[in-house]
């Protein structure tokens, strides 16, 4: 099985048992936290990775990050889960799934927009209200400047693609011309 498959196992059984317990939110920024650490730390992936540390060993540091991060009991759960599996490598992966999922569920997008040019708060907003209201969800979101495309904007939901960019109608016009 793909370890792909295998974070959105875990992600989607953790959304569950978050929302059974209304805590899909907070689990979600322990995931993000701890991921952070552990993808930020080679030093804390090498001990996890390395079968010359014994099982117990793990277990300890486990224990003591999941002390110092404040890691709620269902998720430090999940993390010996993982550790006694051989599967902590999987967590940052876990993590993104687990923030899709909750995103679903709470009826959240995170569309990034691509600008020209920078974009004042107005414009942003009014947006973000179009795409709240074509999309009937909570809009979160991510705003960025890219020079190449001259103008206009271009917008990613997921996997699909929203481009009234000038470039893009520029290249349309050209394939039309040439065409004749």
């Amino acid at each position: 099985m793909s370890t792909n498959a295998i974070a959105k196992r875990y992600a989607k059984a953790l959304v569950q048992i978050g929302s059974e317990a209304g805590s899909v939110e907070g689990f979600n920024g322990e995931l993000a936290r701890f991921s952070a650490v552990l993808t930020d730390s080679n030093e804390l992936s090498a001990i996890f990775a390395n079968p010359a540390y014994g099982i117990e060993e793990k277990k300890e540091i486990l224990k003591d990050l999941v002390g110092k991060l404040s890691i709620s009991p269902m998720i430090s759960n999940l993390l010996m889960l993982l550790l006694e599996r051989s599967r902590i490598s999987v967590l940052p992966q876990i993590a993104e799934s687990y923030g899709v999922f909750a995103d679903e569920l709470s009826g959240v997008i995170r569309p990034t927009l691509s600008s020209g040019l920078p974009l004042d708060a107005a414009q942003v907003e009014e947006i973000k209200g179009a795409l709240a209201k074509s999309t009937g969800k909570k809009v979160e979101l991510k705003v960025v400047v890219d020079p190449a495309l001259i103008g206009g904007v271009v917008t990613q939901i997921g996997d699909k693609v929203f481009d009234g960019s000038v470039r893009t109608q520029l290249a349309n016009i050209q394939d039309i011309l040439q065409k004749g």
